[in-house]
């Protein structure tokens, strides 16, 4: 059966080449196996029929049953459209097809009894279904109709093709005819007794075809179990591979880098940066390889923490390297490093996309001979050309915009596996910590360094512009620096750049010039130029900074006191937060100003009012989880997930996930590497949804 299910897509009867690479390319639906798990997004009651009369504007998909009164061809060539009048004794409503009208008109006619399906919208003055489904209200449709009926994700090309949710049921229904009765079971007796846990077969006809709201149900939480079971497995199973592998480089010792380094700090650690080293202390002692996690709100002092743990591995011998996701991080890393190394002499260098050639040859030659001890870059770290002499410690900053391939070639620069720490300033809800980052060891940072206040935040709508210039004049009079950020939104780009654009007009014309400097750094300006003006406002040489969010990670301005957040109503919790984290860093009392419209939805107006309730990042981001799911999460869609999730939402199955992940943790304990019989079907169903991969990964470099 597992044959079957790979067949490719185009051999299901009624789908052929054509649509095969529609699907394929619209949909990445290119197998059967695909296809039957392409599950729908939600589902309309369709044993209910409504009347016309009832539909207003909070009605999603109707149902209805009636008859064509005229049919008319309205407009010229290609803006002409067909329009059929419809009526049920209560009322009228037009049905309106842009396309295949020629194939409509022969199929409609005016008289029999039509059962008719779609979303109704509001067009001039009346109600309409734009491209609905209709058929013919025969003995033999009206029986069809199921209590529930699926409705699937789809694109504008599949509509134009004829690819319909109409088409899905029917390609879905046939592939069912096909394959039920004969798939193996993916979860072992077991594990489905032990659950309560439906059959795969009732599971699979019943989130297609619903019998009933409870086999939906049923046929849900199997889905969903299995599903979050797996991700959970393989997590575990790759940690668990990795903690019997000897293969962890020992730093034996702690000496002149670290103490040196530690005793000239001009602040003692927080309680939690303790905690912390001690646990990197632990494991980089312990033989194995070090694959930790490191959570810390912003300011936190993470920095710090990759800093000594860097020293213990120049202490041992070894070199150490810090991989950003910008230059602008890169940069802010490297200088923080040489603050804090100088009264150690270690040699750290920089290496981005803007480093010289002939600067680039000497630190090549110095990471091969070993001179140079440290290495803070960008990508460019990963480069073929990027060769360690004894490379013993990795840290990797903001991980969830590096994949595990360019995490595997990291490792590769080193004959052993070096340790990875990997640090995050986005705070990690529990449950997307636990899929994001299952295989490591999780440290957190939970108190801010001595010195530090939290930041008020308040909310001000357009009507108090000129509060703002004020308070902003005011505080620039007191000595401090202020942020004025923009929203930069891929779909409206252009849109954005014109409102940062009128913005730093505005700015200027009510902070002129010589009195005020205002920089402007933006992603559409050269490298050169944006360096300038963050150089310009970071040395305290321009009172104010108007940006995109690109000054959202990595810029450390201690002086800067006011983040002003333009149109923050279109930014998430998480970036919200992250934007706040820019001021704060010195010892005077900052503030954050969130500028919105008047009109502000539910969501906005509840993201803005927790953003002034509270300065805790994991309140927030368990918030921004609940409120937005874990696709828009800040970051997590190229984040590495093992595989896609179908079915499971990791915002609202937070139970079934940890349910999942103990169970997954039990087998393993008494199965580590999943070798007994009774598990085979564990390590196969691992393989069919290529969740083994990783685990190669790793084997690769242990």
């Amino acid at each position: 059966m597992p044959q079957m299910l790979d067949s490719d897509i185009k051999y299901l009867p009624g789908v052929g080449p054509k649509r095969a690479e529609l699907l394929n390319k619209e949909l990445g639906i290119s197998t059967f196996r695909d296809l039957l798990y392409y599950f729908p997004f939600r589902y309309v009651d369709r044993s209910r029929f409504y009347s016309v009369r009832e539909i207003d504007s909070s009605s999603a998909y109707i149902q209805l049953r009636g008859r064509i009164t005229r049919i008319d061809k309205v407009g010229q060539a290609r803006s002409q459209r067909l329009v059929a009048r419809f009526t049920d004794g209560t009322g009228s409503i037009d049905l309106v097809f842009f396309k295949g009208i020629k194939w409509m008109e022969e199929k409609l006619q005016i008289g029999p009894e039509y059962v008719v399906f779609g979303k109704p919208s509001v067009f001039g003055q009346s109600w309409n279904l734009v491209h609905p489904e209709v058929d013919l209200a025969t003995e033999e449709r009206l029986s069809q109709l199921g209590v529930m009926m699926g409705v699937y994700s789809s694109t504008e090309k599949l509509h134009a093709a004829g690819i319909t949710n109409k088409f899905f049921e029917k390609m879905i229904g046939t592939l069912l005819d096909k394959v039920l009765g004969t798939l193996e079971e993916t979860l072992p007796a077991w594990i489905r007794d032990q659950k309560h846990l439906a059959p795969l077969d009732f599971a699979l006809q019943n989130i297609h075809f619903p019998g009933s709201v409870q086999d939906l149900s049923r046929a849900q939480r199997r889905l969903k179990f299995e599903e979050l079971f797996y991700l959970q497995l393989s997590l575990l199973r790759q940690k668990s591979i990795r903690m019997r592998a000897d293969s962890g480089v020992v730093f034996r010792r702690i000496g002149d880098y670290f103490n040196k380094t530690y005793e000239a700090l001009p602040f003692p650690l927080t309680g939690a940066q303790k905690r912390v080293l001690k646990e990197i202390r632990s494991d980089v002692g312990s033989g194995k390889q070090m694959n930790r996690l490191l959570q810390g709100d912003v300011g936190s002092g993470k920095t710090l923490v990759a800093v000594l743990a860097a020293m213990m591995a120049l202490d041992n011998g070894f070199q150490a390297c810090v991989m950003a996701p910008t230059e602008v991080l890169a940069n802010q890393h490297y200088h923080s490093m040489l603050k804090f190394l100088a009264p150690s002499g270690a040699r750290v260098e920089l290496l981005t996309g803007n480093t010289k050639a002939k600067e680039r040859e000497a630190i090549h030659a110095g990471l091969r001979d070993g001179s140079v001890q440290i290495l803070v870059g960008t990508h460019a770290l990963i480069e073929d050309t990027v060769q360690f002499r004894n490379l013993a410690l990795a840290v990797i900053d903001e991980q969830h915009r590096f994949g595990v391939e360019q995490r595997a070639k990291l490792w590769s620069k080193s004959a052993v596996a070096p340790h990875v720490l990997v640090m995050t300033a986005t705070p990690i809800p529990r449950t997307l910590a636990m899929t994001l980052y299952g295989d490591l060891d999780v440290s957190v940072l939970d108190e801010l360094p001595p010195g530090r206040k939290p930041v008020e935040t308040v909310h001000w709508t357009e009507n108090r512009r000129g509060d703002l210039y004020n308070f902003m004049r005011q505080q620039i009079a007191l000595g401090r620096q202020v942020f004025v950020v923009y929203p930069l939104i891929k779909e409206s780009e252009k849109m954005d750049y014109k409102n940062l654009e009128e913005g730093y007009l505005h700015i200027t014309e009510a902070f002129p010039a010589p009195q005020y400097v205002t920089a402007v750094v933006h992603g559409k300006q050269k490298a050169e130029n944006k360096a300038y003006d963050m150089d310009l406002f970071a040395k305290g040489r321009a009172h104010i900074l108007v940006a995109t969010s690109v000054i959202e990670v990595g810029v450390d301005v201690p002086n800067a006191s006011v983040m002003v957040i333009e149109s923050a109503e279109r930014f998430g919790l998480s970036q919200l937060h992250q934007l706040r984290g820019r001021v704060g860093r010195g010892a005077e009392k900052s503030y954050c100003i969130l500028m919105t419209g008047y009109k502000l939805s539910n969501e906005s107006k509840q993201r803005i009012e927790l953003m002034c309730a509270t300065n805790d990042g994991f309140e927030l981001a368990e918030a921004d989880l609940k409120m937005r799911g874990p696709g828009d999460f800040e970051g997590t869609r190229q984040s590495g997930l093992a595989f896609d999730l179908h079915i499971a939402d990791l915002a609202k199955d937070s139970p079934a996930l940890v349910e999942a992940r103990e169970l997954g943790e039990k087998i393993l304990a008494d199965d580590p590497l999943l070798e007994r019989i009774e598990n085979r079907l564990l390590v196969e169903q691992l393989r069919t949804l290529r969740l083994d991969t990783t685990v190669k990964d790793y084997s690769k470099i242990s």
